[in-house]
């Protein structure tokens, strides 16, 4: 009995070794995917891109109310010239297009949050792309992604390579961009011949 549980020991201290040994070449990295999307250049130009197009919207919209304000203003000194007929038409009118502007607004925030939604769907489908190319090229076992969304409770700080990926992707989207400047100057160039 004492031979056949010294053998049994013996065994799995032998399987135990066996599985440090592949747990050395096991390669594993997280990303902080909250600092990447603050930090990544292009995620940035996306949310610049729709907050003054938001901005630019809103100055339309603003023009409108200041006009219905006004309206508004007008009736309430007018109310008891003209009379409670008067009074409750106008009311009636000036309700409505509360309501077309606040349809208005409701409208520019839909259009604008789908635009952007999309581009940043996309933006997050090329950087998963991007992140699973550089973990075959890494030779990672795997990248785990941690922010908002935590899949990762606890990670050491070694195996951190958010700031790396930042750099990378930064490198990547300016040299997109410098690349299409070029294309821009060539076709320009090219059309003035």
């Amino acid at each position: 009995m004492k031979k056949s549980i010294l053998a049994f020991g013996l065994l799995l201290s032998l399987l135990s070794c066996d599985k440090a040994a592949e747990t050395k070449d096991f390669k594993t990295a997280y990303v902080d995917t909250s600092k990447l999307m603050e930090e990544f250049v292009e995620a940035k130009d996306i949310e610049a891109k729709y907050k003054a197009k938001g901005s630019e919207m809103g100055k339309q919209l603003e023009a409108e109310v200041a006009r219905f304000r006004s309206e508004a203003a007008n009736f309430q000194k007018n109310a008891q010239a003209y009379g409670q007929q008067w009074a409750q038409q106008k009311a009636a009118e000036l309700q409505q297009k509360e309501q077309e502007l606040s349809y208005a607004q409701q409208a520019i925030l839909r259009q604008l949050q789908e635009e952007s939604g999309k581009e940043m769907d996309s933006l997050v489908k090329d950087v998963k792309k991007f992140i699973k190319e550089y973990g075959k090229e890494k030779g990672y076992n795997y990248i785990y992604g941690t922010g908002d969304v935590a899949t990762v409770l606890y990670a050491k700080e070694e195996y951190d390579i958010t700031n790396e990926v930042i750099k990378l992707l930064n490198e990547k989207y300016k040299s997109k961009g410098n690349a299409e400047a070029k294309k821009e100057e060539t076709d320009s160039t090219q059309t003035k011949k």
